[in-house]
Parts: C-alpha cells; structure tokens; sequence
C-alpha cells in the first residue's frame, strides 16, 4: 500500500521555519539555529516579512514562489497568524506542519475562545489541504539519523535506535540532557503537545514501521481516545517493544462509590491492565525507562522464567535474591548433573545452590566454567553474572570469558545479563560488554528488574496476540430479551436495576444465579418459603440501599416458615427505621446456594472515563474494600486472559484444593467470566454490575446478589463504540459458493493464520506477487507477516478465503483488505488471488464483502493503487463500480476509487 502520511514529517526534504529570527531567546531564533547546527542536509527555508537574510540564510516573506521542495513546515508565530500559515501551506504542497506556538485556549476565559476558535479553524484549514500537525504548544521534531532538529531545545540528539514520544517538552529536554551524559540515542524524537491531530495514536502508528526505530518510549500525562491510543499501541507494540513511562500514579481515578467495584478501582490500575493488553511495558523511573529499552530492543529469546544469579560475592547474591523475590521472579534450581560438574572443576566451598557463588577470588576461568555449565542447564532459562572487584579479581578478564562463553552458544541463546559492580576498575569491562551487545547494569537490582520486564514483555505479548470475540455462545434471542429488561428500566426513570431485574440480565447470558421471588410483605414471604424450599436468604429490595449488609438487610440460613415470617418483618422494621425515606419495594426470597465447599468471589464492571468498561475479579464477601483483591482486565477476554487475571489474585490460591478442601469448578468459573465478558460487549448502556458474592465450589459457582446499573445516557448507536478494545469480528464468517459450484469460507484473518498467509504469499507466481506489492519479492518479512495477520480491526480489516483439503484442513486461496486514512473516512484496499482460484469469481465475493462490512463501518470511500498492465484487476473492479484515473506522478499506475 502507499507510503504512511506521516513520512514527510520525519523525513523531509526540505523544512520551512515560520517566525524564523535573529532576536535572542526567541523561538524562531532557537529553532534555525538547531536546524543549522543539527547539520541537516535538506533544504532550509527561513519565512519572515520583516527580513531578507536570517542567520546567514536568504530569508522569504511566504512560500510563495518558492522552488525548492518544502515537506516540513516550523511554526514559531503568534497563535493569531496560524491559520494563515496553514493556507500558505497547502497551497505550496507542504504536507506536515509542527505547531511550536501557544494560544490556543491555555488563558483566560476570553483567550480559551479565541483560541479553541484559532485551533478549529487550523484543522478545518489541514483537513482541506491535506496536511498533519504537531502541536500546538509544543518541543517540536527531532530525526538525529537525518540530522535534524526542529525544536526550541538547548540539546542536540545523538543518533541511535530508540524512538521517544513525549507528551511534556519539558521532560524531552531533560531526558536529552541525561542520555547525552550517557552516550544514549535516538531514532526519532516528538513533542505532542497539545495533540490536536496528531497524538499518540498516529506517532506509533509511524514509528512501529520505521526501519530506523528499534524500540519506542512513550511519557504519557493523560490520554484522550482510548481506541486510537490502543490501537496505535497495539499496532507498534506487535512490531517492536514500547516502553511507557506515566506520570500521575496515584491520582484518583473515576470512582463509583455505590459499588464494591468502583471503590476498588482507580484510573491508574484499569491503565495498567490496558498497557498489559497492548503487549508493552510499563516503568516508574526514567532509568527504568532505558534500563528497560536497553534490553527489550535487543530481541533477547526467552524460552522459560527460571533464573540463575552468579557471582563471586555473597551479599549482592542475595541483594539480587531479594529483588527478584520482590518480583516475583523464580529463581531455578541446578540440576543434579551440573552441581557434579562445577564440583569437579570449582573450590570445595562454592554454593551448591542458586545463586552460584563462586567465591571472591573468582578468576576469568573461573567465571568461564560456571557460566558454561549453567548456560547448559535446561532447567536455567536466564542468568544475571555480577562481579564484585576484589583483590584477587580481574574484573576485564573476567568479562571477556563471559563474553566468549555467552557469543559460543548456540541459538537461540539464553540470554545473559552482566552486573559488574563499582566504578573505576570494571569501567573497561562495561565497555567491552556494550560492544559484544550483551546488556550490563551497575547494581543487582537494575540487573533484575531489567529481567522483570523481559518476562513482562512475554507476557503481555501473549496477550496482545489474543482475538477473542464479543459473542460466541449467546443467542441473539437472549440479547435482545435483556436490553428490552434495560429498556423497561430507563424508561421508568431508574439507573439501578433491581435485584430480580439484575439476575434476569446474569441469566440472559447464561450466568447461574439464585431462584428468586419478590416479596411485598411478610406474609408474601412465607409463601415465597414455601414454594422455593429452605434453607433460604431474605434480602432487602431497594434500590437505593447498594450495600444490603451493612443497613441490616439480609438474613441467612432461613430454615422455617417460622422464622422466614418474623426475620422479614424485623428486616422491614428496621431498614425502615434507619432509612425512613428509601423505597422499599419488599424482600427477595432466595434459595441458599449449594456448590459444595463455597469460596466468597467478587466479580465486577466497572466504566472507566478513559477506556471504558473494566471487568474485576477477586475476593468477594462483605470485607470486599478491606481484602482489596482484586485484578483487572479489559474486555473481550477469552480464556488465556481470563486465567492470567485469576492468577494475579490471591484469591488463586483458594481456588485449589487445601485441607481437605475440594478445588473449586475452574472450568465454570472460567465460564462465567467469559459470560461477563460478553454480557459487557453487547450491553453498551451497562455502567456498572457487582456480582458479590460469586460462590465457587466443587459443584459449580452461582451469583448470590447481583447489582447493575446503567449508564447516564443512552450508547451510541455504533456497535462495540464503549470498548477501547475493538473484539474479533467473528460476525463477517460466511461461507460461499462459487460460480463454478466450489464452496468457500470466508472470514477476518487472526494472528494465527501466519503460516497459511506465508504459505499463500509463497504460492503466488511472480506476476501476482509483483501485481500485489509492486516489487519483486518471494515471500514476507518476518515484519510484514505481523502487520498482516495482527491487525487492529477498528481501523482495518482482512478478509482471507479459505478452501478445504483433503486432509481436514484448509487452504487460503485469496485475500483483501483495506486500511482506514487519517480522516477516518477513506481506506485503500488491496486484493490477490491465488492464480489457481483467478476467474472463478473469489476476487468479486472478497471484494464486495469487504465494501460491505467498511460501509457498515463508516467508511465512505475505498480507494487503491494498480498497475496499468494489470488488466484484470482493472476489469474486475470496474465491475463493481470502481472509476479510475491516473497517478499524479507515476505512468504505470491508475488510481481506482468508490463511494461507498
């Protein structure tokens, strides 16, 4: 497909600075003197009326007229002259815009006007012509491997891999600052600002396939698209590692304090759970920040998670004991064979055991010997080698065993990370560490906390490469019977459902609850007794009253008419007593629940304000708040990310079998939080539900009390709009039969589907490769692979046909796809098909299925490229409505376009 737009912007060919001067300390001043210093290669434009020449350089009063090519467009004026700016801009070709100025509604009341009036006026303007901005109120643009620098920073950029995104221009200069210090560099440097087009979304979504950029950090103080910001993330974070630093940790987030769920959530913790979803790493630190970067960006394989420490100094072996017990990473156990083998070679006194001290006169033979025999241990995943410099040590020799150990292996190696500690005596070992590649911190702790966020990357990319759907077993009858109970409900003026009207809902989605009759008065409960059984619950039903215990509202272990008559009439009296002014609609009657051995769980949603819907599982019962277990996750969730959440909680260990105790029914709580899951997706208008207790035991789990509450207004009417995950699109699957009889399955492509992908691409004869990718290629890049089968599908989709074979498998005979524009209204699509499957009508049925679904979608146009000669792609899409017309710059393509 076509460049990305944002390639101008990082890589112009020329740069034209807006306000440039001679004043000292201003802006414009600042930004041609570090364009000039930076030493860029391209063409420099500085634009001032009041001028001639600035700073040695011709100076212009606008772009007019100008020959030289101008893609990158500096502005450093008043907030007033932008959109004038911008016009020039457009008229002149420009394509990207960085916007340094403020103004744009920071001041007063009266300011806020003008300027929000200024900012809507500058996009209107970008949105005609075409162009990207970055800013306003921004650090500006730095691309060290081209040398430039189009930012108002006092620090020039070395060249490097890392790739920063910055929210704070404040800290990018102090970043800079720092790593200089450290010879750290960088492949791309970019101050948002205030992001009114381009945020983080569209930055990652560039920097996932630039070639120059090995790993990305992002600083992040707030995020406004949950959905962009996601599906940017997740996008990058399939190519290459990112690594976010976020202020504002403790900040209270969106509290909903009627719910046990609400009180338990913060913004911080559901922003946690959506980094883990994206596949990233998060730190707290700016040397976390590198720390991490640094071994991350290295592609280090990692086959398990258990860990051997090796050193020659007791203590920090067990400074690194503590830390990796602190998080959580296990530390391995030496097999039988490789302590017989170090007993032969090392002194009668080294350890035995993990971490490996090797004793404090350690030499390079030494460390050559452990490091080789625990590299060959296989139940050692990974090693942290420290040294301490002692009398009998030499620290440089000793790194280069562990260098020529650690290079030997055979691949994939494990990898290996270096400790060596002090300053002075080991500053030549880190530098021959940093040349052979091998990652090498200054204490124990940096060294293992680099390890943890190896095996958080691992983990969090499994979870990145899960799809799952928002429905997969419920019937659309069922759905449609609980949004009419939703309904009912708003239309009544009421946001809390009751608790009969609740469990409705739960069993709507197939959500084991209580049988439950609704009460009036006392005497309706005994009756209520008598057709459910005993032993029974009474609970108090108002809707107004969330926590039922606490305001004396629920009796237990009910075991006669009796007393089911007078435990109501007392729980009447006295909520009525304490609350004279709640409307008590009567008493819910309930059959006690009977799962065996029962562990109390709390199950909850919670509508976070930035990314929407959070589902929360742990320890339920009323010390809920107190406990505070609880682990948190986005949906849709599948299995995998339904036992990962289970396992962060402590409520895990009570889920197995201890003293006597039988394990409880996984595969049915599993279920029911699926089933939540799905309850979540397909009930927008959902703000909150409690499920506590869920009880969970040998026989299966049941939701004892269940409270839901809707949102203030009414969803939008677009499917999936309240999640900041865009689920499976499993809708789409059909299956077809050809013109010539042949039957077909049709669906979205998953990250699964990698080996059929290669294995389709490699099928393709050379004219349908090239007529698909407009070069010469044999078979997809490891990249290109991830970019086509991990997709995002709110903004792209990919539609694989599939044909049976004889073994029970299937075959992928054709695929399209579009990709949506920055408008968010326009795709480019592509097409190919197996040259076996050409003509037999797999191209038309792709091709219109895919109209279908991006018109569904919002799209309005479907556009593309194809090369002239390919005559049957041209006739093909002509038949479904595609016009063409030529390319503005290249003869052997046309340009096809449909409205949709």
């Amino acid at each position: 497909m076509t460049s990305h737009p944002l390639h101008p912007m990082f890589n112009p060919r020329g740069v034209a600075v807006f306000g440039a001067s001679e004043r000292p300390g201003a802006v414009g001043t600042m930004v041609l003197a570090n364009l000039v210093a930076a030493g860029y290669a391209g063409t420099i434009i500085p634009v001032n009326p009041k001028h001639d020449r600035v700073q040695g350089l011709p100076c212009v009063p606008n772009l007019t007229g100008v020959a030289e090519p101008v893609d990158l467009a500096v502005v450093a004026t008043p907030a007033s002259s932008v959109p004038d700016i911008l016009r020039q801009c457009g008229v002149a070709r420009v394509r990207a815009v960085v916007i340094l100025s403020a103004g744009f509604g920071e001041g007063g009341e009266a300011d806020r006007t003008e300027g929000k009036r200024l900012m809507r006026e500058s996009l209107e303007l970008a949105q005609q012509f075409g162009l990207r901005l970055m800013g306003p109120n921004c650090l500006g643009l730095m691309r060290p491997p081209l040398k430039l620098n189009a930012t108002f920073s006092h620090n020039q950029a070395l060249p490097g891999r890392l790739a920063l995104v910055s929210q704070s221009g404040a800290l990018v200069t102090a970043v800079l600052d720092w790593a200089e210090g450290r010879g750290l560099g960088f492949s791309a440097i970019a101050s948002t600002g205030d992001a009114a087009d381009l945020d983080f979304g569209d930055l990652l979504d560039y920097l996932a396939l630039d070639p120059q950029t090995q790993g990305i950090l992002l600083y992040i103080e707030g995020i406004k698209n949950a959905r962009r910001f996601l599906s940017g993330l997740r996008a990058a974070a399939r190519m290459k590692p990112v690594i976010v630093l976020k202020s504002a940790r403790h900040a209270a987030g969106s509290r909903a304090a009627a719910t046990h769920t609400g009180a338990l959530i913060g913004g911080d913790d559901v922003f946690d759970a959506a980094l883990s979803r994206a596949g990233v790493v998060r730190v707290e630190t700016i040397s976390q920040w590198f720390a991490a970067a640094q071994i991350l960006a290295r592609n280090l394989s990692l086959r398990g998670d258990q860990l051997l420490i090796l050193t020659n100094g007791g203590g920090p072996g067990v400074m690194a004991t503590d830390r990796a017990a602190d998080l959580d990473v296990p530390l391995a156990s030496l097999a039988p064979a490789t302590i017989a083998a170090l007993d032969a070679q090392l002194p009668a006194t080294w350890s035995r055991s993990n971490p490996m001290d090797i004793i404090g006169d350690a030499t390079a033979e030494r460390y050559e010997v452990a490091l080789r025999e625990a590299l060959a241990d296989p139940g050692v995943d990974m090693i942290v080698v420290m040294l301490t410099p002692q009398a009998m040590t030499d620290p440089t020799a000793c790194a280069r065993a562990v260098i020529t150990v650690v290079q030997a292996q055979p691949a994939p190696a494990k990898p290996v990370l270096a400790c060596w500690m002090g300053e002075t005596l080991v500053a030549e070992a880190r530098a021959l560490f940093d040349q052979a590649g091998i990652p090498q911190f200054r204490s124990p702790e940096a060294a293992i906390e680099a390890l943890s966020y190896l095996l958080a990357y691992r983990r969090n990319q499994q979870a990145l490469l899960q799809t799952p759907a928002p429905t997969p077993t419920i019937e659309p009858g069922d759905i449609d019977g609980a949004r009419l109970i939703l309904a009912t409900c708003r239309k009544a003026g009421r946001r809390v459902l009751t608790t009969r009207e609740s469990k409705a809902i739960l069993n709507a989605f197939r959500i084991p609850t209580t049988p439950t009759i609704l009460a009036r008065t006392a005497d309706e409960v005994m009756l209520a007794a008598e057709t459910l059984g005993f032993p029974l619950a009474l609970k108090i039903s108002a809707p107004a009253l969330s926590h039922k215990t606490d305001v004396g509202g629920v009796r237990l272990n009910v075991r006669s008419v009796q007393t089911a008559r007078q435990q109501a009439q007392d729980m009447l009296d006295t909520v009525r007593a304490k609350h004279p002014d709640a409307e008590i609609e009567g008493i819910t009657v309930e059959k006690m629940a009977e799962v065996g051995h029962p562990r109390e769980l709390l199950l909850g949603v919670s509508r976070d304000p930035v990314f929407g819907p959070v589902i929360a599982f742990g320890l339920g019962g009323i010390a809920v708040e107190v406990l505070r277990d609880r682990a948190l996750a986005l949906p849709p969730l599948n299995g995998l990310l339904i036992e990962r959440m289970i396992s962060q909680t402590r409520a895990a260990r009570m889920l197995g079998e201890f003293r006597g105790t039988p394990p409880v029914d996984r595969a049915a709580l599993t279920a029911v939080l699926l089933r939540l899951s799905e309850l979540v997706c397909e009930l927008p208008e959902i703000a909150a539900i409690d499920i506590n207790p869920l009880l969970a035991g040998e026989h299966g789990v049941v939701a004892v009390d269940a409270r839901i509450e809707l949102t203030e207004h009414p969803p939008r009417s677009d499917a999936y709009a309240h999640l900041a995950i865009y689920p499976y699109p499993g809708q789409v699957e059909r299956s077809l039969t050809l013109d010539d009889g042949e039957r077909i399955r049709v669906r979205p492509i998953r990250p699964e589907d990698a080996a059929l992908e290669q294995a389709f691409v490699r099928g393709l004869s050379e004219e349908a490769r090239y007529f698909r990718f407009m070069r010469m290629l044999d078979e997809l890049t490891p990249q290109m692979l991830v970019r086509f089968t991990q997709i995002d599908y709110d903004r792209e989709m990919a539609l694989i046909a599939l044909s049976p074979t004889a073994d029970g498998g299937e075959v992928e005979v054709g695929v399209t796809r579009y990709s949506l524009s920055p408008d968010g209204e326009s795709a480019e699509f592509a097409l190919v098909v197996a040259d076996a499957w050409q003509g037999r009508g797999v191209g038309s049925h792709l091709l219109q299925l895919l109209m279908d679904y991006a018109r569904q979608r919002g799209v309005r146009r479907l556009f593309g490229e194809v090369l002239t000669r390919n005559t049957a792609m041209r006739a093909l899409v002509a038949r479904l409505g595609f016009v063409e017309q030529l390319h503005e710059s290249q003869e052997d393509i046309v340009m096809v376009s449909r409205t949709l």
